[in-house]
C-alpha cells in the first residue's frame, strides 16, 4: 500500500523526517537481507515505506515488528497491516522499550531510521540491550556514523566510538542525500551496520568502570590521562595499565581503556 494515501505531516517534536526515496529503500533491504524465519524489529516506520517492502517480502514464521511512538503513525500502521499475521505494530518509546525481553532468548535484526535528535542516546540503549541482536542495520547522521567507526586518534575519536567498539563492530554501507527524506533534514545521513561483541568485562562492576573511566576522560579530551583520570586513577595507577599518563583520551583504542579499567583498584561512581 503507498504510505501516501495516509498523509501526515512530520511532527518536529518526533523529529520526524520520512524516507521516501524507494532506491534507498531497496538498498536498505538488500542490507538487510531479510531470510525465511528470522524475527526483525523496524524502529521509527514513520509512513512505512519501508515497512511495506519488509512486510511484503516476509511471511510465517518470520515475524516483523514495528515500534512507533507517534500514536496517529501506529494506529494507521496496525490497520494498514492487520490482515498480516506476521507484522506487529508496537506503539511505544524505543528509548525505554525493553528489547530483551521481545527477545526471548531468540535474537532479533533491528532496522531503521534513527530520528537524529535521539540517535545517540538510543545507541546507548540498544548497547544496553546487546544480546538481544543478532545485528542492527540503522540510518544515522552522517557524523554519527563517523563517531561511531573513527579510529583512535582522529579528530572525532571519543566517548561513542570507544563504546560503540566496545559493544559491537561496524562497518559503513552507504550514504544517504536530504532530498530521499520528507521533509528534506539539513544533514546528510548513513547507513551503517553494527553486529553486536561479547562482552570482554569479567563482570558488571568491571564494566562499570570501564564506562565510568571513558565518560570522565572525554569529558576533558583536551587533558592528559594524568588530569583527566585524576579523580580516578593517579599516573602511577595508569603507568600500571602500561599506558603514558601524558597520553591524550583520543589515543587510546578499547583495549586501552579496558586495561585501565582493570587496573582500577575500587568500583567507581557512575554519576
Amino acid at each position: 500500500m503507498n504510505p501516501a494515501a495516509h498523509p501526515h505531516r512530520p511532527r518536529r517534536r518526533f523529529g520526524q523526517h520520512f524516507l521516501v526515496d524507494q532506491n534507498v529503500i531497496a538498498r536498505l533491504v538488500a542490507a538487510l537481507a531479510p531470510a525465511p524465519g528470522e524475527r526483525i524489529v523496524e524502529v521509527g516506520p514513520g509512513s512505512g515505506a519501508l515497512s511495506d517492502v519488509l512486510a511484503a517480502g516476509l511471511a510465517p514464521p518470520a515475524e516483523l515488528y514495528l515500534i512507533e511512538l507517534d500514536r496517529d503513525l501506529a494506529g494507521t500502521l496496525a490497520k494498514r497491516y492487520r490482515n498480516l499475521a506476521h507484522v506487529r505494530v508496537i506503539q511505544a518509546d524505543a528509548l525505554d522499550f525493553d528489547f530483551v525481553t521481545l527477545a526471548a532468548g531468540r535474537p532479533l535484526r533491528l532496522i531503521g531510521n534513527l530520528p537524529y535528535n535521539i540517535s545517540t542516546p538510543l545507541l546507548f540503549h540498544f548497547f544496553s540491550a546487546g544480546g538481544a541482536f543478532c545485528d542492527l542495520t540503522l540510518m544515522v547522521q552522517r557524523e554519527v556514523a563517523a563517531r561511531l567507526l573513527a579510529a583512535p586518534g582522529g579528530r572525532v575519536y571519543g566517548r561513542l566510538s570507544v563504546m560503540g567498539q566496545y559493544h559491537c563492530s561496524g562497518e559503513h554501507l552507504f550514504d544517504v542525500p536530504p532530498e530521499a527524506f520528507r521533509p528534506p533534514p539539513k544533514v546528510q545521513s548513513s547507513v551503517i551496520r553494527l553486529v553486536p561483541r561479547p562482552p570482554r568485562c569479567a563482570d558488571q562492576s568491571q564494566y562499570e568502570r570501564f564506562a565510568t573511566l571513558v565518560r570522565t576522560a572525554f569529558n576533558q579530551r583536551r587533558k592528559t590521562l594524568r588530569n583527566s583520570l585524576a579523580p580516578l586513577l593517579d599516573a602511577a595507577a595508569i603507568r600500571a595499565a602500561g599506558l603514558d599518563p601524558k597520553a591524550r583520551p583520543e589515543t587510546l583504542a578499547v583495549e586501552d581503556y579496558l586495561r585501565l579499567a582493570r587496573a582500577t583498584p575500587v568500583a567507581v561512581s557512575r554519576s
